[in-house]
């Protein structure tokens, strides 16, 4: 195990900090998930909490939030110790956790959702015009532009996560703790939030940005500190270090940036091919993206990469080949035959599978077993007498993958759920491959992993697309889509606007093709 850093160490002789952790320890059974943490906020400070999937971030915030004890260690706010027992504790102390999933009632209203659980009113009545008033002052804060009384299910995913800020400051929050707060947001979403974070600082409230987007942490905020392994690895000023010195803190070694799979494919015998899908928008679901005339085509052994701004129509294109989703017309044709693909099940008989954008809602059943969840798919390969799975077939197969793709467990009965998210994503692939598919399709492969699970991902794709599989991935990250991909298609409002070579292609070039409109059909 690596040596533990001392936090304070790296500070400034003349820095006050309005949050202190010193020396947190927490253990569960088997498991040491801290050892003698330091922690260190700033009066108006954007600080990055950094570190891999299980470094021991989430154990540290939720004892900040009062969800979890310390077994040892204190707390300090303003230079006072104090306890906080349950998160309604730190709720009054000013420290407010904003989640990755977001906690709000759709079918309640913004003001509703912004002072759930402390209405304004008297004893017996709650006044709904003077929350409505409250709510919309906060959000003229924050440039929230819709009436407070709109449902918050009417929103935009940008929006829902404003409503989450303006609920923080309602609470007259001084720390307001964000997870991931852009993983789910557009370039110009992301700009939007980082405005909005900036004015919370001149206003003096301080922010934990936990990302893995590292670009962002050399975008915004000002000082770091990273875990690794559940003890200190690093902390200091923004300015003065780099994303591949954080990459070394994170990880404990050099993780280069992945070698680009450009230039390794050679044209074969086309896998996949899908024409002129179209999907229209019902009125019972009038929010659904609608896909225009959708068609490219896929080889044996390619990686291509469909890429598209929020909204583009890339997800419903994948969820439409998997026959998740209806279409309205068009042809998907698979090795050259043409294709009925009503339902999911008709797409596995084809040999195509899909990693989900969600992994945790839409692919993966939390509370059953890896080996459960990774042999789903496969059961014909590990049947043994009649329709009965054999548990050593099951066994062989998942110790198989944990090998092949260093899934880290501790065995085959782990619930899924206590996986750190790029473990689990690695067993939705390891899914997929014990099926043997032909087409593979990956929808935002490393939303929310680490950088090191990250370049593990990559690898893992680039080594599935050697052995002869044919693979679509989406991505949001452009760098992502320009390492991985032998050619890119970009859409835009349901429509394909480009297809280029990945050899060459420039972000700029792409950003072009995903935000102009392809000629609409006379």
């Amino acid at each position: 195990m690596p040596p533990a850093v001392t936090l304070m160490q790296t500070e400034p002789a003349e820095f006050a900090p309005l949050l202190r952790m010193s020396g947190i320890s927490k253990s569960f059974p088997g498991v040491k998930a801290l050892e003698s943490v330091d922690f260190a906020v700033g009066a108006g400070e954007i600080h990055a909490f950094l570190g891999e999937n299980g470094a021991g971030k989430s154990t540290l915030l939720k004892i900040l939030s009062g969800a979890q004890a310390p077994d040892t260690g204190t707390i300090s706010l303003d230079g006072k110790a104090t306890v906080f027992a349950t998160p309604q504790d730190a709720q009054r102390a000013g420290i407010v956790t904003i989640y990755q999933e977001f906690t709000l009632a759709p079918d309640m209203s913004i003001a509703e959702n912004v002072f759930v659980g402390r209405e304004l009113g008297s004893r017996f009545f709650v006044n709904h015009g003077l929350m409505e008033e409250e709510t919309r002052k906060i959000s003229r804060r924050i440039g929230l532009d819709r009436e407070p009384s709109t449902r918050v299910r009417d929103l935009a995913v940008a929006e829902q996560q404003m409503v989450e800020i303006a609920r923080a400051l309602s609470m007259k929050s001084r720390i307001i703790v964000m997870d991931e707060p852009t993983s789910a947001l557009s370039r110009s979403e992301v700009e939007k939030l980082f405005t909005i974070v900036r004015g919370l600082k001149a206003e003096g409230i301080s922010t934990i940005f936990v990302t893995h987007r590292l670009e962002e942490v050399f975008e915004i905020c000002d000082r770091y500190t990273v875990l690794r392994d559940g003890r200190n690895a690093g902390a200091g000023r923004v300015p003065e270090t780099s994303i591949e010195g954080i990459i070394r803190m994170m990880v404990g070694r050099d993780v280069g940036l992945l070698a680009h799979r450009q230039g390794s494919f050679t044209q074969s015998e086309v896998a996949l091919e899908v024409k002129g899908l179209n999907r229209k928008r019902k009125a019972t679901d009038a929010s659904a993206i609608e896909l225009h005339d959708v068609s490219f085509k896929v080889h044996k052994g390619e990686i291509l990469g469909l890429a598209g701004l929020v909204g583009a129509g890339r997800t419903e294109s994948a969820r439409a080949i998997f026959g998740a989703d209806p279409l309205d017309s068009g042809e998907v044709i698979v090795g050259g035959t043409p294709a009925r693909i009503a339902s999911p099940s008709d797409a596995i008989a084809q040999g195509i599978g899909l990693v989900p954008e969600d992994r945790k809602q839409q692919a993966l059943f939390l509370g059953l077993a890896i080996r459960t969840n990774l042999s789903m798919a496969a059961h014909d390969h590990i049947s043994g007498w009649g329709p009965f799975i054999s548990a050593a077939r099951e066994t062989a197969l998942v110790e198989d993958y944990r090998r092949k793709l260093n899934i880290r467990m501790t065995s085959g009965e782990q619930l899924v759920g206590n996986l750190s998210g790029g473990n689990q994503q690695k067993v939705v692939l390891a899914r997929w491959l014990a099926l043997r598919p032909n087409v593979l399709i990956v929808d935002e492969p490393t939303r929310g992993i680490d950088v090191g699970a990250k370049v593990e991902v990559h690898n893992l794709l680039i080594e599935m697309a050697r052995e002869g599989i044919a693979v679509i991935v989406i991505s949001s990250e452009l760098p992502e889509v320009l390492s991985l991909a032998d050619r890119i298609v970009t859409m835009r409002e349901g429509r394909v606007t480009g297809n280029v070579p990945g050899p060459g292609a420039t972000q700029e070039q792409l950003m072009t093709l995903m935000t102009m409109s392809a000629p609409k059909a006379a």
